[in-house]
């Protein structure tokens, strides 16, 4: 019997290209982030902050939440690209730090696609904590291209 959660899974979610990128992908395993795919383009990634990921001794390293914006950026780029068999890199990207993340705090972050084009995708991306409250913000421009020049 399947779970609630996996009733209302977009199928992108087993996608054989996003399975492949998670097999390989270890970065954002390895700082704890795990994604969700709600629709192509729209992707939700979530953290929780642990002592790991500290700058100060109650605040997360920016590196933390940069990683946590390009990774939720390029995985919404990458789910409205899986389907042609193309993979994606960041090109360029714009972070905005509005408030600290805590020790202890759930972050959300949430990608959208501005513009796609044939090669050139353009993304934003927000993320919150468990309060609704804004933490940071970014832009990012990301670059399509066939899956096997990856090595996919």
């Amino acid at each position: 019997m399947k779970l609630i959660s996996e009733l209302f899974m977009h199928p992108l979610n087993t996608h054989p290209l996003i399975q492949e990128y998670l097999k390989f992908n270890r970065f954002g395993e390895g700082l704890g982030m795990h994604f969700k795919i709600l629709e192509p383009g729209k992707v939700n990634y979530v953290i929780r902050i642990n002592e790991t990921h500290l700058a100060t001794p109650t605040s997360a390293h920016g590196g933390v939440v940069s990683s946590m914006l390009d990774a939720v950026m390029g995985v919404g780029a990458l789910s409205v690209v899986c389907e042609e068999d193309k993979v994606v890199s960041t090109v360029e990207m714009k972070v905005s730090f509005l408030r600290p993340a805590h020790l202890g705090d759930e972050l959300i972050a949430t990608s959208t696609i501005v513009k796609k084009g044939k090669k050139i995708l353009f993304v934003e991306a927000v993320i919150r904590n468990q309060f609704n409250e804004l933490i940071a913000l970014s832009t990012g421009t990301f670059n399509s291209y066939p899956k096997a020049k990856a090595g996919y």
